[in-house]
């Protein structure tokens, strides 16, 4: 059986790295990925992909990347679950990083040097 899946995306927002109570280093990114066919009002929608990256690979990203930067995301499929305030569980599915590749910067305005 594999378990493996590549994604090129765009960076919804800038990579914060936080440390696990283990004291591992670990981010959450989220990649807009459109689609590659239009939908029935002749649109192109996005999906939205949720990564998790660990150790060196959650580093470099967080320095190196910010919002807008195109990502590709080699990695594999994981679900969860997690319980919710009201004792409720809710399954969460998202992709573990094996490998993150810089794909390309977003051009910067002047104003937003």
């Amino acid at each position: 059986m594999l378990n493996q899946l590549v994604v090129i995306g765009r960076l919804v927002k800038d990579p914060e790295l936080r440390k696990t109570e283990n004291g591992k280093n670990v981010t959450n990114i989220t990649l807009a990925v459109p689609r590659s066919y239009k939908n029935s009002n002749g649109e192109y929608e996005t999906d939205f992909i949720d990564c998790v990256l660990w150790s060196a690979v959650a580093e470099s990203t967080s320095e190196y990347c910010k919002k807008g930067d195109l990502l590709g995301v080699k990695g594999r499929v994981q679900s969860r679950k997690i319980e919710l305030e009201d004792e409720k569980t809710k399954q969460i599915t998202e992709v573990v990083a094996e490998k993150v590749t810089f794909l390309s910067s977003k051009k910067q305005n002047k104003t937003d040097e």
